[in-house]
């Protein structure tokens, strides 16, 4: 049963307003259901209750750090499927084995475009059986 991109829901977790406040307006504007957290402890709570369908999370944070809230995520088997792209202002290539090694799908470099935004989106939105916008 595929959902319409209005219900298609995506949480963002990133510390910084800056790219909370982008994301939120690239998605909300091609029609997704924004969710947003400025860490690790809050994005848990929003996960539980809001189930979100894809989670960008950011590597640097305070208090729970990108790597502990994805493999807090990942170890529940509720929420093990959410598919979960990382943020980093880093390219490296031992920050996205990291990333892998603790269950995030893909990695995203930011600052991020619109496009790149969107197409990482996207391609969980077609694996969902979600019409694209």
């Amino acid at each position: 049963m595929g959902k319409t991109n209005a219900r298609f829901t995506v949480l963002v977790v990133d510390d910084s307003h800056t790219i909370r406040r982008s994301a939120e307006i690239f998605l909300s504007q091609a029609g997704y259901d924004v969710l947003l957290s400025e860490d690790g402890f809050d994005a848990l709570s929003k996960v539980n209750d809001a189930m979100p369908d894809l989670i960008f999370c950011d590597i640097l944070m305070p208090r729970l750090d990108g790597y502990q809230t994805v493999a807090i995520i990942k170890r529940s088997p509720r929420h093990a499927s959410i598919p979960i792209v990382m943020l980093s202002s880093k390219d490296g290539v031992f920050d996205k084995a990291r990333g892998k090694m603790v269950g995030a799908e893909a990695y995203l470099t930011k600052p991020f475009t619109k496009d790149q935004l969107l197409k990482a989106v996207q391609n969980y939105a077609t694996a969902d059986g979600v019409s694209q916008p």
